[in-house]
């Protein structure tokens, strides 16, 4: 039986809700009475449930960060699938998560244009973005692990890093497989250098960096 209120989960922007010993139909009893239409992050590691609300500058770098991904596929015509913070579950290994951002650049033929993706027959997204910006209590890595993403970007005041699944664990690189060609750790300072210059100038810089990068 559910005993979790929804009463019980309601979480200031900044702050995060650690709870513990939420079985696996609670959860999904919790995710379906929040709703799609919500700002809260949830993630599920084996019984462990953390719910974070984010401030607006996390917000303000999913967005941006996520646009230029977006602006350096279609600069280099790569094909590509935007899920957002889509709910990725997988009740076997125990692991639920939803990211800041996720997206199929190799996978993506396969799961084109679908609305409804399955991780037990679909392939996990091929990237994953994450936004630190307020520490996070549970630590993610090894439920994307659990789900087989197998990259994720990671933002932190400033930094981007690149982590590549290799076995079951996170390794930093310094290549994104999805962008091999491109120095992805240099986006943080082309977003601060136009911050103030509004969200259409940023966004031609960064297909202009693309293109200098890929001449």
């Amino acid at each position: 039986m559910v005993t979790l209120q929804l009463c019980q989960l309601q979480v200031p922007p900044g702050q995060r809700l650690l709870l513990h010993d939420v079985s696996w139909a609670e959860f999904e009893a919790i995710l379906e009475e929040l709703g799609e239409h919500r700002t809260a992050r949830v993630a599920y590691d084996s019984g462990i449930l953390e719910i974070m609300a984010p401030l607006p500058e996390h917000e303000y770098f999913k967005e941006t960060i996520g646009d230029a991904v977006k602006d350096i596929a279609e600069t280099l015509e790569q094909n590509y699938e935007s899920y957002g913070s889509a709910t990725w579950r997988r009740q076997a290994k125990q692991a639920g998560l939803e990211p800041d951002n996720c997206f199929y650049f190799q996978n993506e033929a396969l799961v084109r244009g679908k609305l409804h993706v399955d991780l037990s027959q679909d392939p996990p997204p091929d990237l994953a973005l994450e936004i630190d910006v307020t520490s996070k209590s549970l630590d993610r890595f090894p439920i994307y692990a659990r789900l087989r993403v197998p990259e994720i970007w990671c933002y932190d005041d400033g930094t981007l890093s690149i982590y590549l699944l290799q076995q079951d664990r996170y390794v930093q690189t310094e290549q994104s497989q999805a962008f091999p060609s491109l120095r992805v750790q240099e986006l943080p300072q082309l977003i601060e250098a136009y911050r103030d210059r509004g969200r259409l100038a940023l966004r031609r810089a960064v297909r202009a960096w693309v293109k200098e990068q890929a001449n």
